[in-house]
């Protein structure tokens, strides 16, 4: 037994302001063996909060949502597949299941723990957990560009989040902690190995140049409404019951006022693989 082993790959996917998270992992497999384990929010969430008591504004089980790939709604927050889908493939694993779905208990090829309006703190799991767990291999995105995502370009009445302008300074403060956070981990930690995809960079050129990439629209969203539909109602099951949904989801970059589509994470997943992610499935 002493020759079998696991290759744990873990993609701890950051999508908030602290970084810190937490992983499941197994020893033992009958040979050389890769999983996927993911930490997140609505951007990489499978369906973990269809199984928590939390409201609407936090899933996303409902028409349209599913529309494109899977033809019902799964509780992601997108038209169709997520970027964790699109790896798990590149790296011939199945979907990764998310950690809440009913008679779960096979975590071989990994799990997925997102989950949709999920934050974290400093003080939610302190010290190198995942490390401490076998963790050596990680997968980081940087935030996206926040300001120009449908539902922060238009102040909506009453709304007391930040605005666009508020928010950019903190993404920039975010993103050049996590680049220098990354760096230190590497010298401090043996064996150490992480991959990064700026997404801030590379999303905010399919905003502002669509049809560079492929689009037609890049600031309103595919499903929503009111003006760039930033109000979230795609779905009609978080308080406004009336939204508008467009006719072609391949010719936009949102999808709802939050969430881009399918064809903009598979595009990103296609990038983030071939820079660099792939060597980690590979050492």
């Amino acid at each position: 037994m002493a020759s079998l082993r696991l290759r744990i790959s873990i993609l701890a996917f950051c999508t908030c302001l602290v970084i810190q998270c937490s992983c499941y992992g197994h020893s033992v497999l009958q040979k050389k063996h890769a999983a996927l384990f993911i930490f997140g929010d609505s951007v990489y969430d499978p369906g973990n909060n269809n199984y928590i008591n939390t409201t609407t504004d936090f899933q996303a089980n409902w028409f349209p949502y599913g529309e494109t790939f899977f033809k019902y709604p799964t509780g992601r927050f997108c038209d169709g597949r997520l970027i964790p889908d699109f790896l798990a493939q590149y790296a011939k694993l199945p979907f990764i299941p998310a950690y809440l779905q009913p008679g779960l208990n096979n975590y071989s090829n990994g799990v997925n723990f997102a989950s949709g309006g999920a934050g974290a703190l400093v003080e939610s799991h302190q010290g190198f957990e995942i490390y401490k767990k076998g963790g050596r291999k990680f997968g980081f995105s940087t935030l996206p560009p926040l300001n120009e995502i449908p539902s922060l370009r238009v102040h909506k009445p009453g709304d007391t989040s930040p605005s666009a302008e508020e928010v950019i300074p903190l993404v920039k403060l975010h993103n050049k902690a996590l680049g220098k956070l990354l760096l230190k981990l590497k010298r401090e930690l043996e064996g150490f190995k992480y991959s990064t995809i700026d997404l801030h960079t590379y999303l905010k050129q399919i905003i502002n140049r669509p049809s560079k990439y492929g689009f037609s629209e890049g600031k309103t969203a595919c499903c929503g409404s009111g003006p760039y539909r930033a109000i979230n109602s795609c779905g009609g099951k978080r308080g406004v019951t009336k939204y508008q949904l467009c006719d072609n989801v391949a010719e936009y970059v949102f999808f709802d006022s939050f969430h881009p589509t399918e064809k903009v994470y598979r595009k990103l997943s296609k990038l983030w693989w071939k820079h660099n992610l792939k060597e980690l499935f590979e050492v």
